[in-house]
């Protein structure tokens, strides 16, 4: 195949439509605008708007509680957390704290406020573990391996 051979796939490239080119065209004149009004000109911006009438998102009522300070809590489980064992990034015998999760790649996002264990998975290891909260099936768990799970005093909702 030479240079001069290359097309682009069938319906790859589209034409645009060409507007205000004769009324033969179909688009010409007002260029499917209609006729006159503020839709007709450049620079609309009518989001929401009908037309004076009290728009849709202020009709309905509003519910509910918005907290601005409510805090995200990135979830570990104890499969990751083993798997993250057996790859190398932690290392069982040290203790292992948020930080050390954060390093190994189990946490991401710099907005999290903590870390809170799950019991998704298994572990087979005794770990010590330092971390904001934790389940009480992934305690039991860890407990159950023979570790030892160490929550900080940030107070973590049950269901994270």
């Amino acid at each position: 195949m030479k240079l001069n051979q290359l097309r682009d796939n069938a319906g790859a490239r589209h034409r645009s439509k060409r507007l205000g080119r004769g009324i033969g065209s179909g688009k010409g004149k007002t260029s499917g605008k209609g006729v006159k009004g503020q839709k007709a000109r450049t620079g609309v911006a009518l989001n929401g708007f009908e037309g004076g009438q009290l728009p849709l998102y202020r009709r309905l009522p509003k519910r509910g509680f918005f907290n601005p300070f409510r805090k995200e809590y990135a979830p570990v489980n104890l499969g990751a957390l083993e798997a993250a064992i057996a790859a190398g990034r932690l290392d069982a015998a040290a203790p292992i704290t948020e930080a050390s999760l954060r390093a190994a790649g189990l946490v991401r996002g710099a907005k999290v406020a903590g870390v809170r264990l799950l019991a998704k998975g298994e572990i087979t290891r005794a770990v010590r573990l330092t971390v904001s909260g934790a389940s009480a099936a992934a305690v039991a768990a860890v407990e159950r391996a023979g570790g030892q799970v160490t929550t900080t005093g940030a107070r973590v909702p049950p269901s994270a």
